[in-house]
């Protein structure tokens, strides 16, 4: 199945969005940890909650998580602290994804986990039992979900958890936020160096918990309103995100920041956030993304899109997600006439370099919601546009194509 598009000539919309996946999924092990009798309210409609919810609900001997990277993590961690046994397995691709690293993590506190496959990756077979150990270290470039799972089940150990993290951290904002969920759920937990963390033992509290919008879901309409701002002259473009928060618990919403250099401004209510033309663009733009990995494609391609050269670090991250999404960006940018370059695994840039576009160009997603959702607004610049396997957005924002709809996109579904 593909989708093709026409673009609105210009927006004005007040969009529900997604309430946020990662806080979703963070506070359901909480929750399932506190032994809570009341459920987090307002959680995310996406597959990967929705997994988790199941995988909680249900404890089936076999947990199939399909493509959700936190559930998979998450979950070895807690079914490693967790009386019985499972088999924990996903989609072909997840099992392709390496997870030896918070394997030997959680076998050092004494875990019990084998592979059932691959050396190293999933599927995984966990028996919980009474976790002894209370002091790991790790590398701070690895992924902050694993990072976060350990954090997570630090507060039922005996001893509590003390984590160390080695070289520069990525992602620190997401330990930030499983950090402050952590405290909400009533645990003692909190940075005791620049690169040390301690979690103290004591468990958690069952706590009535409401889950706020996802700002990652955000960044796409951010991308919009930049690309028609830079597009035309009106300032007739308005879009209202509902539930959003200006000191958000979400790392992401420092992209709003971001955004402003390129044109959008973001106007704060109790309802959420307006936004609406701002400053002129910049003429180059270069940023760490090492903070807010999830929004890389996001600017990626609104950048082409404007013709605003770049040049982003802090990429590391990219290669071990649903995709290799650096080695995704570079091919698909290609196929509308955008040469980028990617450097050393962490850096991608474009300075200006153009090829000649394909004329009808169709945008693989590579099971990656994120590439079909920031690919999407480039039918504002080409009419031609399709994306393939359009439905990968039900992993994080599952209306995400009615919400394009609402606001005055028309979507034609056709047959590869």
């Amino acid at each position: 199945m593909q989708y093709s598009f026409i673009a609105p000539i210009t927006l004005s919309a007040s969009i529900a969005l997604p309430a946020s996946k990662s806080i979703s999924n963070r506070a359901l092990i909480l929750h399932a940890l506190a032994n809570g009798t009341t459920r987090p309210s307002n959680l995310s409609d996406c597959d990967d909650t929705r997994v988790m919810i199941r995988a909680l609900a249900d404890m089936p001997d076999v947990i199939d998580i399909m493509a959700a990277g936190t559930a998979m993590r998450f979950l070895s961690a807690y079914l490693s602290v967790t009386p019985g046994t499972h088999l924990i397995t996903g989609t072909a691709r997840m099992q392709q994804r390496p997870i030896r690293i918070l394997v030997d993590a959680l076998r050092t506190l004494g875990a019990q986990i084998t592979y059932a496959g691959n050396e190293g990756y999933p599927p995984l077979r966990i028996t919980g039992t009474r976790l002894t150990g209370e002091e790991i270290t790790l590398p701070g470039g690895v992924s902050s979900q694993y990072i976060s799972a350990l954090l997570m089940i630090g507060t039922t150990l005996p001893q509590g958890l003390t984590l160390h993290l080695t070289g520069d951290i990525v992602s620190r904002p997401y330990i930030d936020l499983t950090l402050q969920l952590m405290h909400d759920f009533g645990a003692q937990a909190q940075w005791t160096s620049a690169n040390s963390i301690a979690v103290a033992p004591g468990g958690y509290r069952d706590t009535p918990f409401r889950v706020e919008s996802d700002w990652s879901a955000a960044s796409y309409w951010y991308e919009m309103v930049a690309i028609l701002l830079r597009k035309h002259t009106q300032d007739d473009v308005r879009v209202e995100l509902q539930g959003l928060f200006k000191n958000s618990y979400q790392g992401d919403s420092h992209g709003a920041e971001l955004f402003s250099r390129l044109g959008v401004r973001s106007e704060y209510t109790p309802q959420g956030v307006i936004l609406s033309r701002g400053e002129a663009p910049v003429s180059h733009l270069e940023a760490d993304l090492v903070n807010i990995p999830d929004l890389a494609q996001t600017f990626v391609v609104t950048c082409c899109l404007m013709g605003i050269p770049f040049r982003f670090t802090g990429l590391q991250s990219l290669k071990i997600k649903e995709t290799d999404r650096l080695y995704a960006l570079v091919t698909e940018l290609r196929k509308l006439g955008f040469v980028l370059r990617s450097e050393q695994d962490s850096i991608l840039l474009w300075e200006g370099e153009r090829c000649t576009p394909e004329a009808r160009p169709c945008i693989d997603t590579y099971e990656d919601h994120r590439m079909a959702m920031a690919f999407a607004p480039a039918s504002f610049v080409f009419a031609e546009l399709c994306i393939r396997h359009p439905e990968v957005v039900t992993k994080s924002y599952p209306n995400f194509w009615n919400d394009l709809q609402q606001a005055g996109f028309s979507i034609v579904e056709q047959n590869e």
